[in-house]
């Protein structure tokens, strides 16, 4: 069954920061996130260069060794752009990505943005956190609850920054594709102040795509989040991918427009 992807993206810069760090794009046929690293240099660059690269090559995916080439190939983008500007050696950034193909769908993931998979009414994370807070947990040093408050949350342990190792902490899984899945993509300015039940919650009280994205961010921002604010939400739906498919940009990534395109 060929199967393709309706979906919606809503990216706020949060009533804390200055300027939006987090990028995203949405298609028919791959959506992802990405969140310049806090703390380091031209974070919105880092973002909105692999954002760009990636959503300008998604429709090519077809297989997990072809959305890790991807990848790759996105993270020299910002190795280049290092090489063009010396200031912002040291950006980095994470991704969360989906990728619908005839083979299925593929989940590419480094860093702590999350992906959440809504089936059957049930929500579950399907990715781990690349954190030091994580780290704590799985070593069980540190309980899940607690994590989700903890004062260092945000400290990254994997991310991309143009660096040809760092594909090694890049995740690619395959996943069932299904009519009526609803996957969810968004930068920790969501997860780190909403919890699950309240994800589901609004997933399941907004049957569009659209609507669902724009609630979850003003959820967040009514929750109080200190971050940049990103959702993406996707709908898999039975139907070819258009042969006009075009992506959809937000955040850094739609600032940055004109700039990362001319270089990609």
């Amino acid at each position: 069954m060929s199967l393709h992807l309706s979906a919606s993206v809503v990216s706020d810069v949060g009533p804390r920061r200055s300027g939006n760090e987090d990028a995203a794009f949405v298609a028919s046929f791959a959506a992802a996130v990405a969140d310049g690293v806090g703390g380091g240099p031209a974070g919105e660059i880092a973002s909105a260069v692999l954002i760009h690269r990636v959503a300008n090559s998604a429709r090519g995916v077809r297989s997990p060794e072809a959305a890790r080439t991807l990848l790759r190939l996105s993270n020299w983008d910002l190795d280049a752009r290092v090489r063009l500007d010396p200031s912002i050696a040291g950006m980095a950034t994470t991704f969360t990505g989906i990728f619908i193909a005839e083979g299925g769908l593929f989940l590419a993931h480094v860093g702590d943005s999350r992906a959440y998979l809504l089936r059957d009414g049930s929500l579950t994370r399907q990715t781990r956190d690349d954190s030091w807070v994580q780290h704590l947990v799985d070593s069980g040093l540190l309980t899940p609850d607690a994590a989700s408050t903890h004062p260092r949350r945000n400290i990254v342990t994997a991310s991309l920054h143009g660096d040809p190792r760092d594909g090694d902490d890049v995740t690619v899984s395959r996943h069932e594709a299904r009519p009526g899945d609803r996957w969810l993509l968004c930068t920790d300015g969501v997860s780190d102040y909403l919890p699950t039940d309240a994800l589901l919650e609004t997933l399941l009280a907004h049957p569009e795509p659209e609507d669902a994205s724009d609630a979850l961010v003003a959820l967040a921002v009514t929750a109080g989040t200190h971050d940049n604010v990103t959702a993406v939400v996707c709908d898999v739906m039975p139907g070819a991918i258009p042969s006009d498919a075009r992506p959809a940009f937000a955040g850094a990534a739609a600032e940055h427009f004109a700039e990362d395109a001319a270089i990609a």
